[in-house]
């Protein structure tokens, strides 16, 4: 279930955006004004959907939205931008200050609540890409690491132990002492697939009924 953070000053408002959120299965974070959204915003694991109102007294909205986006930790947080400015070079203004959305009010619930879909799939993939991310930035740190220290085949990606034995990477951060028996395993599936000259010191990778070139590492 996706939290949402409502921050207005108007008490029947939030009164009816909880209500709302609630039905529609939300869960919500309620602040009476900027500097609160400004708090909660700030806390361990903030919302990902924001319902801001413009004019609050303190920060204001569009002083949020700026905030959000100058942070990195809150780079997936969807914002939308409540407000009673009509005017087109409002609506620019709102959306130029780091606003996803833009609703003025008074607005039809139905219409809030698609824009809440959109913004709840936005976010979630937004913040399932940022962690994808991490998990490439952490993988490869890794494998620069080993790439110093390891042979590492270009196309197998099997690594070379200290007893020319080939293993998959997950195996040799698992197994640093393998058993005789799984040395002996990885060491047949090795010479199946790959070649080892000593002299050179170069692993060598053939792919089958290709014309590509084979793959090596020193």
């Amino acid at each position: 279930m996706m939290r949402v953070l409502v921050a207005d000053d108007d008490p029947v408002l939030r009164h009816a955006l909880t209500s709302h959120l609630q039905s529609w299965g939300y869960t919500s974070a309620v602040v009476m004004d900027g500097g609160a959204a400004l708090n909660a915003l700030q806390q361990p694991d903030p919302p990902l959907l924001a319902i801001i109102d413009w004019n609050m007294p303190g920060v204001d909205g569009t002083d949020l939205c700026r905030y959000i986006r100058a942070t990195p930790a809150l780079a997936a947080t969807y914002v939308i931008l409540l407000t009673g400015n009509q005017d087109r070079s409002d609506v620019v203004a709102g959306l130029e200050s780091g606003a996803d959305d833009y609703i003025i009010k008074p607005f039809s619930w139905e219409e809030l609540r698609a824009r809440l879909r959109i913004g709840s799939r936005i976010a979630g993939l937004q913040q399932a890409l940022a962690a994808r991310v991490d998990e490439l930035q952490h993988a490869l740190g890794n494998v620069k690491r080993l790439s110093g220290l390891l042979p590492i085949c270009a196309y197998c990606k099997k690594i070379r132990n200290s007893e020319d034995y080939w293993m998959q990477v997950e195996q040799y951060l698992a197994n640093t002492r393998t058993p005789s028996s799984a040395m002996a395993s990885a060491r047949s599936a090795c010479t199946r697939n790959c070649l080892y000259t000593r002299p050179s010191k170069i692993a060598v990778c053939p792919i089958p009924n290709s014309s590509s070139p084979r793959c090596a590492t020193s």
